[in-house]
């Protein structure tokens, strides 16, 4: 009786050995084989596609050409939206809404001198050194060069434009600088030899003056200078009581005559491409650096220790005026910055869905992650340039 209940239990153990095996040989015939797909790049059909190595022709900078290889980041690595099929993915025209280019409001270009312009005299009175300072962005639209050129048109000086870390060829397109302003004011390239020994002197202009200081102030130094050198180059022109055709001279040198050096455009245009390519977004810029709270005493949202540090920025910088600020009526009057985590809210109020790229065109955040956090956790694909 034993033996038999013996041979039914090594009987059975057979069995399900063998309904095992079966199971798993059908599961292992049942698996589907999927193939790599092939890493060439699909040819988009719009005409924002991310550019490949492909694309590019040689180029004459040589070794300056390994920007143009970057990889694309991971969660970008899906085909490309248009703007249509990036509002229709939400279904919502309210979505489009907010990316349509915004109304020009009958708003047309005031550029053109009128017939009473008078353009200065051949012979001026001297000549002027100007550094460039500040940022690519700064440069272009902060009027810093348009308000010189406006200033010293009104002065006949001769103007050269120098930079501390870089020639002006570096970053403008120098030639058309000069022939957009020819008619305004002279701009040459350096000094001449004869000049050398000129009698100088260094100036330190007053920032929002009116046309009156430099008529009436600055220009009285060429009488006994040849060559005044600009300490700074951000004393901006006061905007009140200025005559038509100066506003106007302001704008020619600022959106006609400043044009980006041709490396520079090919890589912004890149840049932009890129960007392009994955669907509409968002490029921000949170003035949310160390030295732009320190500078405004805005502090806040920030701890303590953070707004110690800022203060102590603030009074050991000597070129910075003001020392003693009052954040909250900083924040009350709208001087101040709104913080990483009132952005996110107010982009999310207006309805820009969670998933919009956003790149972030500033320096590093004060704070890093713990005031970007919350920004982050509203809108995940969120990317920097340091």
């Amino acid at each position: 009786m034993q033996r038999r209940r013996w041979r039914l239990l090594v009987l059975l153990r057979k069995v399900l050995t063998f309904a095992i095996c079966a199971i798993a040989l059908v599961a292992l015939l049942s698996v589907h084989v999927h193939v790599f797909p092939s890493s060439k790049v699909p040819h988009f059909s719009d005409p924002y596609k991310l550019p490949t190595q492909h694309d590019f022709k040689p180029q004459i900078w040589g070794t300056e050409r390994s920007w143009t290889r970057e990889l694309t980041p991971p969660h970008l690595s899906k085909a490309p939206l248009s703007s249509r099929q990036f509002s229709g993915a939400r279904g919502s025209s309210d979505v489009y809404k907010l990316w349509k280019p915004p109304s020009n409001r009958d708003v047309v270009q005031c550029i053109k001198p009128s017939h009473n312009y008078s353009a200065p005299p051949v012979e001026s009175q001297g000549y002027l050194l100007v550094h460039a300072n500040g940022g690519l962005n700064q440069m272009r639209a902060g009027k810093r060069k348009p308000s010189v050129c406006v200033l010293f048109s009104t002065i006949h000086a001769i103007i050269i434009f120098c930079s501390i870390c870089s020639n002006f060829s570096d970053v403008f397109d120098e030639d058309h600088f000069i022939d957009s302003l020819a008619n305004d004011v002279k701009v040459v390239r350096k000094l001449p030899k004869d000049m050398a020994t000129a009698s100088r002197a260094v100036k330190h202009f007053r920032s929002w003056s009116g046309i009156e200081y430099y008529e009436e102030e600055i220009a009285t130094m060429w009488e006994d200078f040849q060559v005044i050198r600009a300490a700074k180059s951000d004393s901006r022109l006061a905007n009140n009581n200025l005559t038509p055709d100066i506003q106007k001279l302001r704008c020619r040198a600022c959106y006609e005559a400043l044009r980006f050096a041709p490396q520079i455009e090919a890589m912004g245009k890149l840049l932009v491409d890129r960007m392009r390519s994955y669907g509409p977004y968002i490029a921000l810029h949170l003035r949310y650096e160390k030295d732009m709270l320190a500078f405004s005493g805005c502090t806040h949202d920030l701890s303590p220790t953070e707004a110690d540090e800022l203060r102590m920025i603030r009074e050991t910088t000597a070129y910075w005026k003001i020392k003693d600020i009052d954040s909250g009526e900083q924040r009350s009057k709208g001087y101040c910055p709104l913080t990483p985590k009132e952005v996110g809210i107010f982009l999310a109020a207006l309805g820009y869905p969670t998933n919009t790229p956003i790149y972030i065109a500033a320096g590093e955040i004060y704070g890093g992650d713990s005031h970007m956090a919350n920004l982050q956790s509203r809108y995940p694909i969120l990317m920097s340039k340091v």
